[in-house]
């Protein structure tokens, strides 16, 4: 590889990474988080790239990978947590080179970056793939009720509290069984809800029904942003006895009490008490506190800032953004990232050949949102919150098969062709099955 060292040095290898102070490197490509959007990427810009001159080096702290679409069916007792993780080493592309570190210091004017061990990284091109950061501690009470066990608190967007999940709804024998959505944006803004139905599922085959309200207090004007799938989960929720109550914001938790605080958003001074039985959490979330403090990369909410439909930054032309960390105004799901590594890739190509950026990102997103231990509405929509479905039926609808592709075949798919750079979202499907669809 062309990796240049300056001071002390730095060796590499598949089995262990050394990481010391004072070592510069050159690269190609420098990709920002090895998280779906960074390894899927890396692996395309390696299979294009793999030769010593034109190296990928990814910068990413965690040893393990999660495919977080499946912490939903982990939480409901539907899959193990062992299915939902690998090695990063094992996911990241070989030929790429991967420092195990994380950014501090970024320096966009001079092609540069520093990490928190004193690595200087120079680059031609820089993709940021940095996530979501949870923050967990802006809710007073979240934090140290997680881990009381008595205030039956818990969360399926942790890695470290999703097994605790299943445990404590197989633990609760009367309710209200309270499930939450923050006022900031979310990872898999369905996700929230999911939990709730199979929850609600649960309970309901155990005869604890009687016992248990389940209520979905969503910050958001309605329970879905596409109006034909809302319109769908609003049946769902009648026909189940589920309460949702829009626009209601968790504001702290009394664990010792076993109440939730939540804050009305169209009468911000009238708090409401919430006594529960169970308490699902969803954290609020953002772009990570390090992206926030370059200010010269993001946008007034601390999102990485760039051109929605190219996904190049709106100021510095050789960097690029993909997935959460991102000012794009899509739904923040593993669905979107695959489009847009598509539209990201061309454009890169492109670019480096001199020629216009033609691919453009039209927003599309997909949401499975689980009903039950058997059902799921495939929800699929673009930045115009319209529906932009690949199947020839009517996706509002809970089916069984999309199920199955939920809770088999995507995660197949994932580990096996996407963070391998070899899937792109389901558009050449959609042009398959476009003949067969109604009028």
């Amino acid at each position: 590889m062309n990796i240049i060292h300056f001071g002390v040095f730095m060796t590499v290898n598949r089995s262990q990474e050394i990481i010391r102070r004072n070592v510069h490197h050159m690269c190609k490509f420098l990709v920002i988080g090895g998280g779906t959007g960074g390894c899927t990427m890396a692996a395309k810009l390696v299979n294009r790239f793999n030769s010593p001159p034109e190296h990928v080096l990814v910068l990413e702290p965690n040893e393990i990978h999660y495919y977080q679409p499946l912490f939903t069916l982990i939480g409901g007792g539907l899959k193990t947590f062992k299915s939902s993780r690998k090695r990063m080493i094992d996911v990241l592309p070989r030929k790429a080179q991967w420092i195990k570190d994380s950014v501090v210091v970024f320096e966009p004017d001079v092609n540069r970056v520093s990490t928190s061990s004193g690595v200087i990284i120079e680059y031609e091109i820089m993709i940021v793939a940095m996530g979501l950061q949870l923050y967990w501690s802006k809710i007073p009470g979240l934090v140290e009720n997680l881990k009381n066990p008595n205030a039956q608190v818990c969360s399926i967007y942790g890695s470290d509290t999703v097994n605790d999940v299943f445990q404590k709804i197989q633990n609760t024998q009367k309710g209200p069984g309270v499930f939450t959505f923050p006022n900031t944006p979310v990872k898999c803004p369905g996700a929230p809800q999911k939990i709730a139905y199979l929850a609600e599922e649960y309970w309901r085959d155990k005869n604890l029904r009687k016992d248990i309200d389940v209520i979905y207090n969503t910050a958001l004007p309605n329970i879905f942003g596409v109006k034909k799938y809302a319109d769908a989960l609003w049946d769902v929720c009648k026909n189940r006895d589920i309460k949702v109550n829009v626009q209601t914001v968790l504001s702290e938790i009394r664990g010792d009490s076993k109440e939730a605080i939540f804050i009305n958003l169209n009468k911000p001074n009238e708090l409401i008490i919430q006594k529960y039985g169970l308490l699902h959490v969803c954290p609020p979330m953002g772009p990570p506190e390090i992206l926030k403090q370059h200010t010269q990369l993001t946008n007034s909410a601390g999102f990485l800032s760039i051109d929605p439909h190219t996904l190049q930054h709106t100021t510095y032309k050789n960097i690029y953004g993909i997935g959460d960390c991102t000012s794009t105004p899509n739904s923040k799901t593993m669905a979107a990232i695959a489009s847009q590594s598509k539209i990201l890739y061309d454009n890169i190509m492109n670019d480096l050949s001199g020629k216009p950026m033609t691919a453009v990102y039209n927003g599309y997103a997909s949401c499975p949102l689980v009903t039950g231990r058997n059902k799921c509405i495939l929800a699929e929509f673009d930045y115009n919150l319209k529906p932009l479905e690949t199947f020839p039926i009517n996706q509002k609808n809970e089916y069984w098969a999309m199920f199955m592709m939920k809770k088999y075949f995507f995660p197949f798919l994932y580990w096996n062709f996407m963070l391998k750079g070899k899937w792109n979202g389901p558009e050449i499907f959609r042009k398959i099955f476009s003949p067969l669809k109604s009028k």
